[in-house]
């Protein structure tokens, strides 16, 4: 079991921005399939998200990431809260719950109103997280951004 001795979470380099599409490319397609909106963000995350406004954080183990996630504008200081992804190897540890943790007291220390994600019900232990830092069901949209989110979630901040 690999340690977690070093934990950090840092901002976005672009250094790590292939560690960023890797991660998130691996949990979709063990759970569902690349749409042309994440690929959109995932391969060009400094101009998608970075340069509209937003963050991206990562978790590392020394040198090693272990997860990472993105805060996306959606409107004025609403911000969705996606593209959260941990290694395999260090699922199970809380890596998750401490990159959520970190966002939520971004979000507030920035004067956000509220953070917003989108899911699907099949991931039952992070629908469970999300409740439990304080994330409650809102209607989703007819049209969303992706075809797999059956729930959307919302954070006041």
């Amino acid at each position: 079991m690999a340690s977690l001795q070093y934990l950090e979470i840092v901002s976005f380099d672009p250094k790590y921005a292939k560690d960023f599409a890797r991660l998130n490319i691996e949990w979709l397609d063990k759970y569902f399939v690349v749409e042309p909106h994440d690929a959109a963000l995932l391969e060009k995350c400094e101009e998608t998200i970075i340069n509209r406004g937003g963050h991206i954080f990562f978790t590392l183990d020394g040198e090693t990431i272990m997860g990472t996630v993105a805060l996306i504008p959606m409107a004025d200081d609403v911000y969705e809260l996606g593209k959260m992804a941990v290694s395999e190897a260090y699922q199970g540890r809380k890596v998750g719950q401490l990159l959520l943790q970190h966002c939520i007291d971004f979000g507030k220390e920035q004067g956000w109103k509220k953070l917003v994600l989108y899911s699907n019900t099949i991931l039952e232990n992070a629908i469970h997280i999300y409740r439990k830092y304080g994330f409650v069901e809102v209607p989703l949209e007819p049209n969303t951004t992706y075809l797999r989110s059956n729930i959307k979630m919302e954070r006041p901040l």
